[in-house]
């Protein structure tokens, strides 16, 4: 019987690489997306929203967090109370809405694979990106906690730090910070979505049998630690 696996911000960018990419893997894959055209029409910065459309699916085998937005462009002290607490909605309280609706099914047939995305920011912190930094870096932390709380569960959770990346996300980041950011990485260019996609699906599988609360940078040599 195929795997069945849901995808946060399944219909663009990093989320819809993945979608494509567990396909080809033979799995069942499911879309949560604010947009119309995916499996589920679902906000995940609403925990309502989200139960109900978990409820829906029932038991998943491997839940993939995408979904996620840039944040205000500019340095922290111009940034809105709101437009902060939208970051962190989205980025951080949607994947942890996300886990705590899918994680207990997991538990209970004692396997489970979860793969959140994060960034480089959140490990080195990017100008003028500073709310999104730093909800990546508690996403990075969240996956930490998780690792260690399902240790002997069955149920691996994982996160992945990507440097830029060639997504429509990005295309509405500032020209200039996106220029900085691209200079930082020794390979000098962008990450491609298939890219990050292959090792999301790696970390997804059977193949991975040993590692949890880890950080798997897929930055081009830019990290540093």
């Amino acid at each position: 019987m195929p795997k069945m696996a849901v995808v946060s911000g399944g219909l663009s960018g990093l989320g819809a690489a993945t979608v494509d990419r567990l396909r080809q893997d033979r799995l069942t894959v499911l879309t949560f997306d604010r947009v119309t055209g995916a499996d589920f029409k679902v906000d995940v910065a609403d925990p309502t929203e989200v139960a109900a459309a978990a409820a829906e699916v029932g038991d998943i085998d491997i839940l993939i967090n995408c979904a996620g937005i840039a944040g205000p462009n500019k340095p922290l002290w111009e940034v809105t109370d709101d437009a902060w607490a939208q970051t962190f909605a989205v980025n951080v309280t949607g994947t942890f809405n996300m886990c705590r609706a899918f994680i207990p099914g997991m538990r209970t047939r004692g396997w489970g694979r979860i793969v959140n995305l994060a960034s480089m920011a959140g490990k080195d912190g990017n100008a003028n990106l500073s709310a999104y930094s730093a909800s990546k870096a508690a996403v990075i932390a969240m996956t930490k906690s998780m690792g260690k709380e399902l240790a002997t569960s069955g149920v691996l959770v994982n996160v992945v730090a990507p440097a830029v990346i060639a997504t429509p996300m990005n295309q509405a980041t500032d020209p200039s910070v996106l220029e900085h950011i691209t200079r930082l990485i020794p390979m000098q260019r962008v990450g491609r979505a298939e890219e990050v996609a292959e090792l999301v699906a790696w970390l997804s599988s059977d193949r991975v049998s040993f590692s949890t609360g880890a950080v798997y940078d897929i930055s081009g040599g830019r990290a540093t630690y």
